[in-house]
């Protein structure tokens, strides 16, 4: 895969290395960052707090910074490559050690009918690097535990805000909800931007995401993948009063420690790398994931058949909870080289952290 543009260098996944020492207390270290990830499963929201105080995020609105051409030039956000001989393996065989019975089964990305505005919860995040180059990946608005019915909250992939080590967060970042809902952009038509971004730009205020991600991802594939997951909170157009999930009319609640061996997935996401072209919103209908993990302390990747490709990374992973009302499980995080699968972090504790501490922020 390749992208065009500076950021075109996330054509591999990212890497989970070594991380900063902790305090005396037993908390954040000097630094802020946990000192091992059995720590960070022990925060509360006064240790996310000092963390996220030290690593905070700026993101000014820039007036007319995205109209309809700069959102279709923007290159997309790869999701890396998983190593190919790392198999993945049924649920019941966790903890994986990347050994197993196999590959999941190759399902292909269906276009989802338009309008959009149908589904309106999912949508695009657009961003702009330090150097200049922008990016673009998938994302949906799911439902905040502190603000029911008023939700400004928006679900990605970690690798979408931020580069990972030694990188800081993007800038310019906005969600475009249904984005190209009536197709007067697709083949890269030119469109105007009321037809583009239907229901407005809504900006990043707040964002969060694992620790982990922010000090050790790199560019392989490998165990900070496993944490690839972040939370925009958005604010909208001017003069627009209402919450996100008001003007939208939804909001996906997140299903945390879901029951592995009792999901059947639907993947979606704007994939924008041959034969896709960006402009469209796709899904996969995958079924019951296997599982991959790169590091057996922490929670197995949830991985599926699809043939989504870069643009999909951050597009939300959907199974109906025990309610029968559809629910957020993972994100797209990495694929295959073939564009055969989709790996996305499973979504426990550390995840229920991060969501509950920009709910209350």
């Amino acid at each position: 895969m390749r992208a065009r543009g500076v950021l075109a260098a996330l054509t591999a996944a990212v890497l989970l290395g070594g991380v900063a020492g902790c305090g005396s207390d037993g908390g954040p270290g000097g630094d802020g960052n946990p000192h091992s990830f059995a720590e960070l499963k022990r925060w509360g929201f006064t240790e996310w707090d000092h963390w996220a105080q030290r690593h905070s995020f700026r993101n000014p609105v820039v007036a007319g910074a995205w109209s309809a051409e700069t959102m279709d030039q923007a290159p997309p956000q790869q999701p890396a490559p998983a190593p190919e001989s790392a198999a993945p393996e049924s649920p019941s065989a966790l903890p994986s050690t990347g050994t197993g019975p196999g590959p999941v089964p190759a399902v292909a990305a269906q276009p989802v009918p338009r309008p959009y505005t149908s589904y309106p919860a999912s949508g695009k995040v657009f961003l702009t690097a330090p150097n200049g180059g922008t990016g673009q990946c998938s994302a949906t608005v799911v439902a905040d535990p502190a603000n029911p019915g008023h939700s400004n909250l928006v679900w990605t992939a970690a690798h979408c805000v931020h580069p990972g080590k030694g990188g800081d967060w993007y800038k310019n970042l906005v969600f475009v909800p249904a984005y190209n809902s009536s197709g007067a952009a697709s083949d890269h038509q030119k469109a105007p931007l009321a037809e583009v971004a239907p229901l407005g730009q809504w900006w990043a205020d707040k964002v969060i995401t694992s620790p982990l991600w922010t000090t050790e991802g790199t560019r392989g594939g490998d165990a900070a993948n496993q944490y690839d997951f972040a939370v925009i909170k958005v604010h909208g157009p001017e003069g627009e009063s209402r919450s996100l999930e008001e003007v939208l009319g939804t909001a996906v609640p997140v299903w945390f420690d879901a029951p592995r061996e009792q999901l059947a997935i639907q993947a979606w996401g704007y994939p924008a790398v041959a034969p896709f072209d960006g402009q469209e919103l796709e899904r996969c209908d995958s079924g019951r994931p296997a599982a991959r993990s790169f590091d057996a302390a922490r929670p197995a990747m949830l991985v599926i058949g699809c043939t989504m490709t870069a643009g999909a990374s951050g597009g939300g992973w959907f199974a109906d909870g025990p309610d029968g009302r559809q629910r957020l499980v993972s994100n797209t995080s990495i694929g295959t080289q073939a564009h055969t699968a989709l790996n996305g972090p499973y979504l426990e504790g550390v995840a229920r952290q991060a969501l509950d501490y920009i709910s209350r922020k």
